[in-house]
């Protein structure tokens, strides 16, 4: 380095000699502008996506609140909850953040619009204080193909009073709006949901689905605990008639009756003599106009039939006398009557005819095989089973006594090993039935079903308890007018039977069943199909010994158990319950499980699919259930 002095800085950035301090000073500042910006915007992007992410969190939650009320101020307070629930400024290091979600009328689509301010670290030295981040998210909930069955419990507790309507009307309202959900996010899709039913309480009502489906599926005779009459002989000897008659005959008169003494004549006799001379003679009886005949029929002492024909013939005959004395003498006359009488008697013995006749005496109480192959086409058919064994007519109403099962006190079902044990065909929701009976279903025919205090045959007893709930329905769309149609139908009855609701169930949502035609039908839109079963109860299993039911009389039959009894009969219900529910859920169906007003019991608990039950208590937590299950059956979607 020469000694020559330099000034600085003047001299420095003058000297061309070696001018790196100037270089190096402009390069620092770059470079600290490229790392600052890039520090900041690290920070930037990391808000932004948790920007985001808050903000589709919002619109979702928002629309799931989403009632029959569109997106009111409920589902807005969600929604803002949700938004503030993922984003935290102070963990964010921003501050004046807003959000601000809307929805249409409906709500069926919801809006949202966030941004916060994030102070600059770095580019605050160049003059850039905050950097303003935004972000736009939407939601909407989009039904796919959908096949919804219906699984409702409409026993008698259905009935009773809850708030200011009953069980069921809270029912018919949930129902109505889960529809009013579902309804409005298809809206302009061509997505296709079809809903079926299966109203259930002691039996089901499929009659009529089965025998549109094929009239072989119903048997063409039942045993049935019933009466028949008993009649006793009667022996009667009866009068038939009249041997020929015996003839007699006789005659009598009447008295004679005389009339008043009149002159015959004006003369005057002057003797006795000259007046016996001149004196008629006395005429004879003479008949006095025609005879008149009379008949009369009595029967005598003896029993005998007397027929009496007398003909009667007035008679009169004229006498004459003189009356007077000395020399002054008249002629007089006077008449005499009488009625002469022929009778004529027909005398007859009675002829007598013994005869027999049969006379009611007394039902007996058994069971009886009815021919049902003219009750199931829903004609009327005459029964000996009325008063003193008059005929009694009736219908089938649809209801249905369940085809041949096992009175096992163990039911499972595996997807390995199917059901176990494997007679009991009632459980089996695919199987077709075949020529024997025992495949069959037949009519629950209530007007002829009797019940008894014993297992033997009885001379006493009384008409059974029965019921039959409204009529189910295979998958099919409807509009709203068919749907609310449907649940306004629906009537509370009868004991709960946990089984033979989702047997049902299970067999109109069965894609490899005696429905599978309907359940396989392909959408026009060519996609696949959810299939879910929506099962609503408001109680436990509670079988009833005494009413006639889809297993007939439980204390009689004993189909399901081996002694009769209510405990026995609930527990196994409650088995075959949960082996219907292994046997649907192993089809890929979801069970959806409603406890209303009784709890989550372990049953529901158990059949309901992951994350598919619900409890409710007041009609606007079953009404919440609904929408929860509605809502989930239509997925919500983020609109990108």
């Amino acid at each position: 380095m020469s000694g020559q002095r330099l000034s600085c800085p003047k001299n420095l950035i003058r000297d061309e000699s070696g001018n790196i301090l100037p270089m190096a000073a402009a390069g620092v500042l770059v470079m600290a502008a490229l790392v600052g910006g890039g520090v900041d915007m690290s920070r930037a992007y990391k808000v932004q996506n948790r920007l985001q992410n808050a903000c589709d969190a919002g619109v979702l939650a928002g629309r799931r609140a989403v009632t029959t009320a569109g997106f009111d101020s409920a589902a807005s307070a969600q929604a803002n909850t949700y938004f503030n629930v993922n984003f935290n400024e102070a963990e964010q290091g921003t501050h004046s953040t807003t959000f601000l979600a809307s929805g249409d009328d409906e709500g069926n689509a919801i809006g949202g619009h966030a941004s916060t301010q994030m102070p600059l670290l770095i580019m605050q030295m160049f003059g850039n204080h905050t950097m303003t981040i935004s972000a736009n998210c939407a939601s909407t909930m989009g039904v796919g193909n959908s096949d919804i069955t219906m699984v409702l419990d409409v026993t008698g507790s259905m009935g009773t009073a809850l708030g200011t309507g009953t069980r069921i009307s809270a029912l018919k309202t949930a129902m109505k709006n889960f529809y009013t959900t579902l309804s409005t996010a298809t809206q302009g899709t061509n997505a296709r949901v079809r809903y079926s039913f299966v109203p259930f309480s002691t039996t089901v009502n499929v009659g009529r689905l089965l025998y549109d489906l094929d009239p072989d599926y119903l048997a063409d005779e039942s045993t049935i605990q019933s009466r028949v009459p008993v009649y006793r002989t009667v022996t009667n000897t009866v009068q038939s008639g009249w041997n020929s008659p015996v003839n007699t005959t006789g005659t009598s008169e009447s008295q004679v009756t005389l009339s008043g003494t009149a002159r015959y004549d004006n003369n005057r006799y002057r003797s006795l003599s000259s007046c016996n001379s001149a004196k008629p003679a006395d005429t004879d009886w003479q008949d006095d106009g025609p005879p008149s005949t009379s008949s009369s029929t009595q029967i005598n002492g003896s029993g005998q039939q007397v027929v009496t024909t007398t003909t009667s013939q007035d008679k009169i005959k004229t006498s004459y006398t003189c009356s007077g004395s000395g020399t002054n003498y008249r002629l007089n006359y006077y008449e005499s009557y009488k009625t002469a009488y022929s009778h004529s008697y027909s005398t007859s013995d009675p002829v007598y005819t013994t005869t027999t006749s049969q006379v009611f005496d007394r039902f007996d109480y058994k069971p009886v095989v009815y021919d049902t192959s003219v009750f199931k086409t829903f004609a009327s058919v005459s029964t000996p089973t009325g008063s003193n064994g008059s005929a009694q007519s009736s219908s089938w109403d649809g209801c249905i006594q369940e085809r041949q099962t096992v009175a096992a006190s163990s039911i499972s079902y595996s997807s390995l090993l199917g059901l176990t044990p494997s007679g009991a065909m009632d459980l089996d929701i695919d199987m077709e039935p075949g020529s024997d009976n025992a495949t069959k279903w037949a009519p629950l025919w209530r007007q002829v079903a009797y019940g008894r205090r014993t297992v033997a045959p009885a001379t006493s007893g009384s008409l059974a308890t029965s019921y039959c709930v409204p009529a189910a329905r295979t998958l099919t769309e409807m509009t709203r007018t068919e749907f609310d149609s449907y649940a306004n139908a629906l009537t509370a009855q009868g004991n709960t039977y946990l089984d033979i609701g989702m047997i049902w169930g299970g067999r109109l949502s069965s894609p490899d069943g005696i429905f599978a035609s309907t359940v396989n039908e392909d959408p026009a839109n060519g996609g696949n199909v959810a299939r879910h079963i929506i099962y609503m109860t408001d109680g436990t299993q509670e079988a009833n010994a005494s009413t006639y039911m889809a297993y007939g009389i439980e204390s009689l039959d004993r189909r399901i158990t081996s002694n009769g009894t209510t405990t026995q009969a609930d527990a196994r219900h409650s088995l075959r319950f949960r082996a219907v529910c292994d046997q649907i859920k192993a089809k890929g169906i979801r069970i959806w499980a409603i406890g209303f007003t009784s709890g989550l019991t372990a049953d529901l608990a158990y059949c309901a699919s992951p994350n598919s039950s619900y409890t409710a208590n007041t009609a606007a937590q079953l009404n919440s259930a609904f929408q929860e299950i509605a809502k989930q059956v239509g997925e919500l979607r983020v609109l990108s």
